[in-house]
């Protein structure tokens, strides 16, 4: 956070020595406006950053370093009524050097009184961004582009399982319609038809929800009850647990709807029910629970309401010695092309990017649950059943 109390120091320092300080500093543009916004102090960082001489700005108001779309908009004067009404201004936008170069600047404006308390100027310090903005841009990228790498995994995954239940379905359509055509009883005929149309139905739901799961989309945060969650979750996931292992669901009464990215938290219990999938050796099964949960501040530093996924397995268990490294980005203990070890990675970063958290607890040769904390912003209760 940028600051213009530089007072903690003023008192001890002679004047000369206090500007000398001011001027010296290069990674800050700092420098004084008078009540109308006009540059009446100019430091070697402001003519580093800006690229203008003092000698060049004296005089001048400061909208000339904002952009021309900024300038028509009112931005400038709008900053400068909000300092001197409420006695500090902040910004974060473009801004324009002298030789038409953009940077992305954070600024502060903080007013200066004299002894008698008038105002008499504004501090201004201005500090160049860009490098940390964009960088902050390609975490994003990467953050979208793991995203639907993992998409495309688990879509594979749930190939085979929606392939054989689209046969099924294709089969009662198929073999009704050609009864029907063979047909002459009304009543029969109407019965395939029904069939024709349940398995059409079927089919259209399941579609649904795979195109919903499958299409890109850019963060869309909106209210979600947990129920509907958890029945398009596990209606996905079915096509891709073999008969031997049991998936059970556990939903708490009366939660409240979740304010998240649907398609995002989607592809995190996704993940984590391959995880116990992939875990569970012969046969067992899967529990997942939504509950409420509240945290105390010393709980991985979160306070406050929750609602709490928990996705339990009856497997294996992670060994003491790989548990430390599970949310690594591409550490994976499965073989060559089982996995790409980027699923538990995305499960934290989603956790961290919506000011949750995850937990795992495993016991080697008993079995794993891994717990996904999210925070409760809405209050109204959840209307699905």
């Amino acid at each position: 956070m940028l600051s213009t109390d530089l007072s903690a120091v003023a008192p001890t320092m002679p004047a000369d020595h206090y500007e000398r300080l001011v001027h010296a500093v290069v990674d800050y543009a700092i420098y004084m406006l008078d009540p109308q916004g006009r540059v009446v102090s100019w430091n070697s960082g402001a003519q580093r950053i800006k690229g203008y001489g003092s000698d060049e700005v004296i005089g001048r108001h400061f909208s000339l370093f904002f952009t021309e779309q900024d300038c028509a908009q009112g931005r400038p004067a709008m900053l400068l009524n909000q300092a001197l009404q409420q006695g500090v201004a902040q910004d974060e936008g473009w801004r324009v050097r002298k030789d038409g170069s953009r940077f992305w600047a954070l600024t502060v404006l903080d007013i200066v009184r004299d002894d008698g308390g008038q105002v008499i100027g504004l501090a201004k310090v201005t500090r160049d961004i860009t490098d940390r903005r964009e960088s902050g841009l390609q975490l994003d990228a990467m953050r979208a582009q793991l995203f639907q790498a993992q998409k495309l995994e688990a879509l594979g995954q749930l190939t085979g399982g929606l392939a054989h239940d689209f046969n099924n379905l294709l089969t009662i359509i198929l073999g009704s319609a050609r009864l029907a055509r063979a047909s002459t009883d009304h009543a029969r005929i109407d019965t395939l038809l029904g069939h024709i149309v349940d398995a059409g139905q079927r089919g259209a739901q399941l579609t649904h929800v795979l195109l919903s799961f499958a299409r890109h989309r850019q963060l869309n945060v909106a209210p979600i009850a947990p129920a509907e969650l958890i029945a398009s979750t596990c209606s996905l996931i079915s096509h891709a647990l073999p008969d031997r292992i049991e998936l059970r669901t556990e939903i708490e009464d009366d939660l409240p709807q979740l304010e998240v990215d649907v398609g995002q938290l989607q592809m995190v219990l996704l993940n984590l029910l391959f995880n116990a999938r992939d875990a569970i050796v012969e046969g067992g099964h899967i529990a997942l629970r939504v509950r409420r949960a509240v945290l105390p501040a010393q709980s991985n530093a979160l306070q406050g309401e929750f609602l709490r996924f928990d996705v339990e397995d009856d497997g294996s268990g992670i060994p003491v010695e790989v548990l430390p490294r599970i949310f690594e980005p591409f550490f994976t203990t499965k073989a060559f092309g089982k996995g790409t070890g980027l699923g538990l990675s995305q499960v934290y970063g989603f956790a961290q990017q919506s000011n949750g958290a995850v937990d795992v607890a495993s016991i080697p040769g008993e079995g794993t649950v891994m717990s996904l904390y999210l925070p409760l912003t809405a209050t109204l209760p959840s209307q699905a059943s």
